[in-house]
């Protein structure tokens, strides 16, 4: 899986955002705010990842039990496939 490219992520002043870009802007209501850690996976999901790629990146950088980790990095990805910015085409079973 991987974020589509129709999507950025900018920072500004301390605050992260994910923002449609081209024909996408008409499709999505509003921007969605991620956090540090939502940061670090979006940038990890700039290119194909799994699901375990992500938890065990997350544990390295942060200090935080597995259970936790587990749970906000789906919270994470149920949020971006809502919006539809998540592709998923990549995924082999």
């Amino acid at each position: 899986m991987k974020v589509r490219k129709d999507f950025v992520l900018r920072e500004t002043a301390g605050d992260y955002m994910i923002i449609p870009t081209g024909r996408t802007v008409r499709s999505l209501d509003g921007l969605i705010t991620v956090n540090e850690v939502g940061a670090d996976l979006w940038n990890m999901l700039q290119s194909e990842v799994t699901f375990d790629d992500l938890l065990r990146e997350i544990l390295t950088i942060y200090d935080v039990d597995e259970e936790t980790a587990e749970e906000d990095i789906r919270e994470f990805l149920d949020t971006l496939r809502e919006r539809g910015i998540l592709d998923e085409s990549g995924e082999t079973a």
